[in-house]
Parts: structure tokens; sequence; C-alpha cells
């Protein structure tokens, strides 16, 4: 498994690379300041951490429990792993949009399967280089369990 370190690494990239573009994208087509855009990003990001430090850890302990190997990991899995994720973190957005930027709830739903599109293609690209750019050692790309 990756480490502690590693695993933070690799958030805290995630988000900021997440952050340079959906700021300036959202701003332009919804029309509001990047200041007010970014500070409700900031703090989805804050939460979106938590949440991906938490679901990776227990994503890779059910592999394990699972008699699979870690690494390498399929595009089905990387799909799968994807898509659970942003499930997972969906259910705060729509009520904090509408409450910190004033928009109706099919405002904030719009915006939401906005990124329920972009997201998860998004965390696909990204996982996928980071394991190119990170890779794990290889002692962890085998299960040990038979």
């Amino acid at each position: 498994m990756r480490s502690a370190g590693d695993r933070l690494r690799h958030t805290i990239l995630y988000e900021v690379l997440l952050l340079s573009i959906s700021i300036p994208l959202l701003s332009y087509f919804l029309h509001e300041p990047a200041s007010k855009i970014g500070g409700m990003g900031v703090l989805f990001s804050l939460l979106a951490m938590v949440w991906n430090y938490a679901y990776n850890l227990f994503f890779d302990k059910a592999l394990i429990r699972l008699g699979k190997p870690l690494y390498p990991r399929s595009f089905r899995l990387r799909s799968i792993h994807a898509t659970l994720f942003e499930a997972g973190l969906m259910t705060v957005p729509i009520p904090a949009v509408m409450a910190l930027m004033g928009y109706s709830f099919w405002k904030a739903l719009a915006m939401d399967v906005g990124f329920l599109i972009m997201v998860p293609i998004y965390t696909l690209i990204y996982n996928w280089g980071y394991d190119v750019l990170f890779p794990v050692p290889a002692r962890h790309c085998k299960s040990s369990v038979p």
C-alpha cells in the first residue's frame, strides 16, 4: 500500500490541480467572481481531501480483503473507483451551493451534474498519471492473499 505521506501528496496535488482547472471555468460559465467560486471551491476541496484520504485507504484495504492485487489497476477497476468516490462525495454539494451561492435547487443540481461528469474523468486521468509519475514499489503489486 502507499505510505501516509504518499497519500497526502496524492490528495493535495489532486485538489490543487482540480481547483486550478475548475475555478476559472466555473467563474466563466456561471458569471460569478473567481473569488466567490474560489472560496466555495476551497471549502469543498478541504472536505474532498478528507474524503479522498479515507476513501482511498478503505478501497485499498477492501482490495486486500478480497485477495485482489493493489496494482496494476485495470480501466474497469479505476472506473468503479472513480464512480464510487464521486457517489460518496455528492451528498454535500447541492445544499451547500444553494446556501453559499443563493442558487435554486435546479441550478445547484445542474452544477453538481456538471461536476459529476467532469470530476470522474479528471479522477481517472489524474490517478493514472499519478501512478506513472509515482509508481508503487514492486513489493505491493501482487496480492499476498492466495
